[in-house]
């Protein structure tokens, strides 16, 4: 969990460097052209958001499975599905280094795009995909503390059903996000697409 805040931030901090020059050389050029480096991240990044999609909408499925076996009084195959969603947060954890590492690339490639409008429209899809991890990681948090309770309730019958309305809420507001800034960053790659492609 340390190693991937850790990560992002450094990833971040670089992204927001490298946006910064990227401001000032938007305009140095027009026309097509797309730079390899850029198509394969663009390809990559566009696979790797979606598993991130899918696996956190396939988390909330599973929450909800949870709460029914919690309220059957099935406590062993709920503490189960615990280990399974703890797997799969770690599992989502990975997916979002690999994007940030697949953004980077899409970053460095920018300025070689001929097209102002294209840059603009690839810049939007990289901005969109980046607030996607940002609310990943709020996500990730919700969801590694609902599990602790979750485990702990299960394991130890101590239930604090407030925290987890609270966390289950936190954890599907994340998620709206997280599918809004993945649509809007697809969004802006159509928009990029119609714009490169050659007539």
């Amino acid at each position: 969990m340390a190693s991937f805040y850790r990560k992002t931030r450094i990833f971040f901090a670089f992204g927001l460097i490298i946006l910064g020059t990227l401001v000032v050389t938007l305009v140095r050029s027009f026309g097509g052209g797309v730079p390899q480096q850029f198509a394969d991240a663009r390809l990559q990044g566009a696979l790797i958001a979606q598993a991130i999609v899918d696996l956190s909408n396939q988390s909330i499925s599973d929450l909800e499975t949870i709460n029914k076996l919690d309220r059957q009084g099935s406590f062993s195959e709920a503490l189960k599905m615990v280990g399974v969603e703890i797997q799969r947060s770690q599992e989502i954890r990975d997916q979002a280094i690999k994007l940030s590492a697949e953004l980077e690339k899409m970053t460095r490639a920018l300025s070689d795009l001929k097209s102002f409008e294209a840059r603009q429209a690839a810049l939007e899809s990289i901005s969109n995909h980046l607030a996607l991890i940002s609310r990943l990681v709020n996500y990730s948090g919700y969801l590694s503390r609902l599990l602790d309770v979750l485990r702990v309730h299960f394991e130890k019958s101590f239930s604090n059903r407030k925290e987890v309305d609270v966390l289950v809420k936190q954890i599907n507001d994340e998620i709206i996000a997280i599918n809004s800034f993945n649509d809007q960053a697809n969004q802006a790659m159509k928009r990029f697409d119609d714009l490169v492609r050659v007539k």
